[in-house]
């Protein structure tokens, strides 16, 4: 179903959760009208050195939905992260819920399907997830109607996720003196996502956008919530004006600067089974390191 009209007089209740080991900042999104939530872009910690996996980001979140009382509709996965890894099935176990993401996993694990040498055990079809969303689908959070945009560049599968006066951008944008998100991971492009960017601000001036990460720039304290008019206006990738060269030329060279993420190999093997640790032939969690594939 497709109807992607925004509606500025919905104003859902949003309750932010930030983990300092990722500088990811996960979402409790509230239907004003009803006990529904959404969760978005939840986080599970890894001790990386140690090959440990625990729940207190999750845990954190799951605590706040049974204190209020809530319902969870769904969990939103904005893109494949590749800096932290997803909570989505742990706290589904819990709560319940549908995990959601956009189409293009498919892409996303074909590519790294190969990078991580998987088998045929390993469905490449998105079939790990519950719900596959294409640019305009909606869905219902309670009596609120949520719809997903087609943003990539960053990844293949990103999509900005919208519900009432807020939008859920992942990696799309960061805060306006932040600004946007590296496009040189395999199937990113600066050119794309310039693209996409201009389609979130395209929304209406007054709509809030949430972000995924923020990493406190020159020392400011962490920030998450913006709005579409001061990104068009400050934002230091793309605000005032600048052009799509403009922009490719900077993301281009920035990002050959970066190193990867400190958590990409293991963020990609699990987000791309949709929060799901992999096994080796044993039953056993297992990780793997391709050496000299990314």
């Amino acid at each position: 179903m497709t109807d992607n009209s925004v509606n500025m007089n919905i104003r859902p209740e949003v309750e932010p959760f930030f983990d300092p080991a990722t500088n990811t900042i996960s979402y409790v999104v509230k239907d004003p009208n009803s006990n529904s939530c959404a969760i978005v872009d939840s986080v599970m910690d890894i001790d990386y050195a140690a090959g440990r996996i625990s729940y207190e980001s999750a845990d954190a979140i799951i605590a706040y939905v049974q204190e209020k009382g809530l319902k969870v509709e769904w969990l939103i996965e904005t893109h494949v992260h590749a800096d932290h890894l997803s909570g989505a099935p742990y706290i589904q176990q819990k709560l319940g819920g549908k995990i959601g993401i956009g189409k293009n996993i498919t892409v996303v694990q074909d590519t790294f399907g190969k990078v991580f040498n998987e088998g045929t055990e390993f469905q490449r079809d998105g079939s790990q997830f519950d719900a596959l969303f294409e640019d305009g689908d909606t869905y219902e959070i309670g009596g609120l109607r949520a719809f997903a945009i087609y943003t990539p560049g960053h990844t293949p599968a990103c999509m900005t996720h919208v519900m009432g006066d807020a939008a859920f951008v992942g990696d799309t944008l960061f805060m306006p003196d932040g600004g946007s998100a590296r496009a040189d991971f395999p199937g990113g492009d600066a050119g794309t996502l310039y693209d996409s960017i201009q389609k979130v601000l395209a929304l209406p001036d007054d709509m809030r956008l949430f972000m995924c990460h923020d990493y406190g720039p020159n020392g400011r304290d962490i920030q998450w919530e913006t709005t579409v008019a001061d990104e068009k206006a400050h934002n230091i990738h793309v605000g005032a004006g600048k052009t799509k060269e403009e922009f490719v030329k900077f993301r281009t060279e920035r990002d050959a600067q970066l190193d990867m993420p400190k958590l990409i190999i293991p963020s990609l093997q699990v987000n791309m089974r949709a929060g799901a640790v992999p096994t080796d032939k044993d039953g056993r969690p297992m990780l793997k390191v391709p050496v000299n594939a990314l």
